[in-house]
Order: C-alpha cells, then sequence, then structure tokens
C-alpha cells in the first residue's frame, strides 16, 4: 500500500482533499468536471496540441446543457469551461447560468486572457469564481510571440490579468519549452506582480523535463502560492511535473468523481484527451458507472501517454486514495 504523508489540501487546489481522496466512489458528488466548448481560438501558441478531429469543432448547445443535467443530477461541484478560447463559444453565458442554477460551487473558465472586459464582466455577474489564464512570458515580446505573433496580445492579457485579480481567483499557467525556458525565474516572479491567487507552472508535453531552473525562487515567493511551491518542492526533490513512478498508485481514482467531456464524449481526464488518447465512452445517464468500470480494469502503468504525461497532482491524489481502495 501506498501511503502519503502530505495532506491533499496543502497542494492549493480547492478540489482536492484527503476527505475526498479516502471516500471517493462512484456514489460520492462529482467533484470536477471540464467540459470542451469549441476548439477555436484567437491565439495560435506553438505548443498548443489542438483536438482529435472526431471531438473539434463547436460543442452543440444542446449538447452541452445535456452534459450539464446529468453533472448537477450527479450534485456536481466544481466545473471548468475549456476549449479553444471558450469565450468565444456563443453560448457560455447560458451554460454558466445554468450551473449556477444547479448549486455549483466553483465555475471557473480557462481562457487566454484576451478577451475584452466586458465579456469577462458578463461572466463574473453570471457567477464565475475562477479564472485561469495562460502568460508565458514576462516580456511583450516573447509573449506576443508565444500567442502566434499577434502584435499587443501580451499588454492585453496581462491588463486583463491584473483586472480580473482584484474581482475574483485567479491563477496563472505558465507553460515552458525551450524558446522561455532561460526566462522562467523572472517571468514567474512578473507573475507575482499581478496580483494573482496563484501560480501554475508546466513544460510543454514536447518539453518534458524538470525546471530546474525554477528552485532559484525566493522561499518568500513560494510561501505565497501553494501550488507553486508544491511543484517546486517536487522540483527540488527530483520529482517531475509529468510521469508516473514504478511506486505510484496503480489505479486512476481520479476517474471516480472526475472528468472531461469533449464532443459528446467522455475522457479520462484532460490531459489523456490533449494528448489524442481514446475516450471511455459517449456521455450517458449511466456514465458513473462506465467510469467505475474503467477505473477497475484500467491500468495506468501500461499506457504510454499516462506513464510519460500524467500530472504530479494527478499522481499525489491517486497514491492518497491508494490508502483505503481495493487495488485487487
Amino acid at each position: 500500500m501506498i501511503v502519503s504523508e502530505k495532506k491533499l489540501e496543502d497542494i492549493g487546489f480547492y478540489t482536492l482533499s484527503d476527505d475526498r481522496a479516502l471516500n471517493v466512489s462512484k456514489d460520492t458528488p462529482l467533484q470536477r468536471c471540464e467540459i470542451v466548448l469549441t476548439n477555436r481560438c484567437n491565439f495560435s501558441c506553438p505548443y498548443c496540441r489542438g483536438l482529435r478531429d472526431d471531438i473539434s469543432g463547436d460543442l452543440p448547445l444542446s449538447e452541452a446543457k445535456r452534459i450539464l443535467n446529468i453533472w448537477t443530477k450527479n450534485n456536481l461541484k466544481n466545473i471548468r469551461f475549456t476549449g479553444g478560447e471558450p469565450t468565444l463559444y456563443g453560448g457560455l453565458n447560458e451554460l454558466v447560468d445554468m450551473c449556477k442554477v444547479g448549486n455549483v460551487e466553483r465555475i471557473a473558465i480557462s481562457t487566454n486572457g484576451s478577451r475584452g472586459k466586458k465579456v469577462y464582466d458578463r461572466l463574473l455577474e453570471s457567477g464565475v469564481n475562477d479564472f485561469s489564464i495562460s502568460l508565458d512570458s514576462g516580456c511583450c515580446a516573447t509573449g506576443d510571440a508565444l500567442a502566434g505573433g499577434i502584435a499587443g496580445a501580451w499588454d492585453k492579457v496581462v491588463d486583463n490579468i491584473k483586472y480580473l485579480s482584484s474581482k475574483t481567483y485567479v491563477s496563472v499557467g505558465m507553460v515552458f519549452t525551450p524558446d522561455n525556458i532561460d526566462t522562467c525565474v523572472e517571468d514567474v516572479m512578473f507573475a507575482d506582480s499581478l496580483g494573482v491567487s496563484d501560480i501554475r507552472v508546466i513544460p510543454s508535453a514536447q518539453f518534458n523535463k524538470a525546471l530546474i531552473k525554477l528552485a532559484e525562487l525566493p522561499e518568500e515567493l513560494l510561501n505565497k502560492y501553494p501550488i507553486l511551491k508544491y511543484r517546486i518542492n517536487n522540483i527540488k526533490n527530483g520529482v517531475h511535473v509529468r510521469g508516473i513512478k514504478a511506486s505510484d498508485s496503480d489505479r486512476c481514482w481520479l476517474g471516480l468523481d472526475d472528468m472531461v467531456a469533449a464532443g459528446g464524449k467522455h475522457f479520462p481526464c484532460v490531459i489523456y484527451m490533449r494528448e489524442q488518447g481514446d475516450p471511455i465512452g459517449k456521455i450517458t445517464d449511466n456514465i458513473r458507472a462506465d467510469r467505475e468500470d474503467w477505473v477497475s480494469a484500467f491500468e495506468p502503468k501500461k499506457d504510454p501517454i499516462c506513464c510519460a504525461n500524467c500530472l504530479d497532482v494527478c499522481v499525489s491524489y491517486n497514491n492518497k486514495a491508494n490508502e483505503t481502495h481495493d487495488v485487487g
């Protein structure tokens, strides 16, 4: 049995807790679901992998509503809307309103942060209380280049990060590639100046290496951001951001109460979907039982996508859940 000494609450993600991991089943509330609304985006980031052909395009609004109805019937607690750029999806505000009526506690949007303030104000009014915004550089030239060469993109994103950080929970996601790894320390320190709630750093899927340079970040900065501190401590201890070790859990317990939907299908997680992995199946009223069957049969250590790409935070959760769940 794998025994994890650290509490999941200390990682900093509000969806994670020891209680959730140790008691999860197909009958407990859905803790976190993510839905891909569109593959359209006004940026063309070089590290973006895009979506499989069979789940690309705009998800019909009627299908999105059908999925949300199934999730809220299962007492959904936290949702994330993503894409592409989800703020380009015409029915986004309607879906957010629907989540609010369905008593979803945390409503998150993953955005590139490039839209006008009126777009974000409307989402705040509807009930969005978490924005995850990409910020891949601390300077405008590199930032514009990583957005696909769009002049002025970085300035607008930075302005919106400051604006939204003054109103609600905002985390910035910083993807590091060979093009920006040399300035990663300076870039994180710049993100710190914007008033954000936390900072998530990750190597791109095509650049899977420990971000050793980030170990230089001062302790007083790390103490402000639980997620950043968790990841940097892992890096200092030789734990890569991506990948599963032989000593880690043999099951993906996250699949019991956490899922991602795209194109009317449900996938193990967003990473698995982004890496072109196959879906578990179609989204039906029986989805919880279907995912329980999948968790019982699936072996992450035999899957090349999981072995190379599973995020450290997911590994931590599964190791904790392993303490009370039967792997046999």
